[in-house]
C-alpha cells in the first residue's frame, strides 16, 4: 500500500494509513486488490477516522470485482468510479491469470498487439478530502503517475509551472486520463496490422488462409468497443453528477468546480476518440474483407471470360470438324486433291476473324490490377 499526503505544494509519501486529516491538501491511499481485501478493517477505520464515514458493502464487493465493467455510483459522503484500464500481458501476469482461468475459457485470438491486450478494473473512491484507489496487482499506471506526482512537487517543476492535483477528484480524472492515453497509443501499432491484413488480402497473387485471426480480431475491436461505451458512460454520469454539485462559496470553489469540468470533458474526448477509432478500425477490417472477395470475384470473371472466349474460337472449327466426320460417301470437296488444305485455310481465317472481333471488342483485354 501507497498512501501520498498532497498538501502546500508537495507530496510526502508514507507507508503508514494517517490517523488525522491533514490541515490542508487531502489524502491518496493507493492499494491492490489483494492488499485492499486483506486490509480491509483497517482501511474501514481509517476511513471512518478521515472522513467520518465507511465505504458501503456493495461498494467493497465492486472494489474487489475483477470482471466488473466500468461504472459510476454514489452516495451523499462519496462517489464510486470503476473504470477498465489496458494492460499488457506480461509472462508473469500470463502466468498467474493461466493459473486462475477457468478451464472452459478461451485463449484471446487475433493478431499480437490484440492478444497482448487486457483489461482489469481500477476502483476509485472519492470523499472530500481522501481519495482510495484499488488497483489490480501489475498496475503500472499508478506506480508511473506516483512517480510523476513525486517528480512535480520538487522545486524545479514547481518553477517550470507543473501543478499538482487540487482535490481528490483532479487527482482521479488524471489518472483515469493516464489510462485513457495508453488506449491511445494502440492506434499506430493496431493500424499497422490491419494494413498488412488489407495489402495481404487485396494482393491478387496470394493466397489469404489467416481467417480466425480476422474474425478474432473483429471480435476483440467489438470487445474493446464495448468496454470504451461502459467507459464513456461512467464518466458522462459523472460529468452529469457535478452539475448536481452546490455551488461554492468562494471564487476558488467555483473555478476548482469548473476546473473539474473541464477536465473530465477533456477525459471524455479522449475516450470518444478511442471509441472512433476502434470503430474506423472495425470497418477497416470489414472493408478488406469485401474488397478480397471483390476482387476473387473480378478474377473469376476474368478467367471465365477467357474461357468463353476461347471456346467460341474452337466451337466453329468443331462444327467443320464434324461436318466432314459425317459418314457419307458423296461430300462435297472431300474426295479433291485439295479439300485438306481448301479446308485448314477455312479454319485460319475462321480463327483470325473471331480473334478480330474479340480484340475489337475487347473481349481479350486484360484487365488491370
Amino acid at each position: 500500500m501507497r498512501v501520498f499526503t498532497i498538501a502546500a505544494g508537495k507530496v510526502l509519501e508514507t507507508q503508514a494509513l494517517p490517523d488525522k486529516q491533514p490541515e490542508a491538501g487531502f489524502v491518496w491511499l493507493s492499494c491492490t486488490q489483494s492488499e485492499f481485501e486483506v486490509r480491509l478493517i483497517d482501511i474501514q477505520s481509517r476511513l471512518q477516522d478521515l472522513t467520518g464515514t465507511q465505504l458501503v458493502d456493495l461498494h467493497v464487493s465492486d472494489l474487489l470485482n475483477k470482471q466488473l465493467p466500468s461504472h459510476y455510483d454514489y452516495t451523499s459522503q462519496y462517489d464510486i468510479l470503476v473504470f477498465r484500464r489496458l494492460a499488457t500481458r506480461t509472462s508473469q501476469t500470463s502466468a498467474s491469470e493461466s493459473a486462475t482461468r477457468p478451464p472452459s475459457a478461451k485463449r484471446r485470438g487475433g493478431p499480437p498487439v490484440l492478444r497482448r491486450i487486457d483489461t482489469s478494473p481500477v476502483g476509485f473512491a472519492v470523499f472530500d478530502q481522501v481519495l482510495l484507489t484499488v488497483h489490480p496487482a501489475d498496475c503500472s499506471v499508478r506506480d508511473a503517475y506516483a512517480t510523476k506526482l513525486l517528480n512535480a512537487s520538487s522545486t524545479e517543476s514547481r518553477a517550470s509551472g507543473v501543478k499538482l492535483p487540487a482535490s481528490p477528484a483532479d487527482l482521479m480524472l488524471r489518472v483515469v486520463n493516464v489510462m485513457v492515453d495508453g488506449y491511445l497509443e494502440l492506434r499506430r501499432e493496431m493500424t499497422r496490422q490491419m494494413d498488412h491484413w488489407q495489402s495481404e488480402l487485396l494482393e491478387p497473387g496470394t493466397r489469404f488462409n489467416n481467417w480466425n485471426s480476422v474474425l478474432d480480431a473483429r471480435l476483440s475491436l467489438h470487445q474493446l468497443d464495448e468496454i470504451c461505451e461502459d467507459q464513456r458512460s461512467a464518466v458522462q454520469e459523472w460529468i452529469d453528477s457535478i452539475e448536481t454539485w452546490p455551488e461554492g462559496a468562494s471564487l476558488a470553489l467555483q473555478r476548482e468546480r469548473e476546473l473539474l469540468k473541464v477536465r473530465s470533458r477533456d477525459v471524455l474526448e479522449h475516450i470518444e476518440r478511442v471509441v472512433h477509432h476502434v470503430r474506423r478500425m472495425e470497418h477497416s477490417a470489414e472493408t478488406a474483407v469485401q474488397l478480397h472477395f471483390s476482387a476473387q470475384s473480378h478474377r473469376t470473371n476474368d478467367i471465365m471470360r477467357t474461357l468463353t472466349a476461347l471456346t467460341a474460337v474452337f466451337l466453329p472449327l468443331n462444327l467443320i470438324t464434324g461436318f466432314f466426320g459425317m459418314n457419307f460417301e458423296f461430300m462435297p470437296i472431300i474426295h479433291t486433291h485439295n479439300g485438306f488444305w481448301w479446308t485448314v485455310a477455312l479454319m485460319l481465317l475462321l480463327v483470325v476473324t473471331i480473334l478480330a472481333v474479340f480484340w475489337r471488342k475487347r473481349y481479350l483485354a486484360r484487365t488491370g490490377r
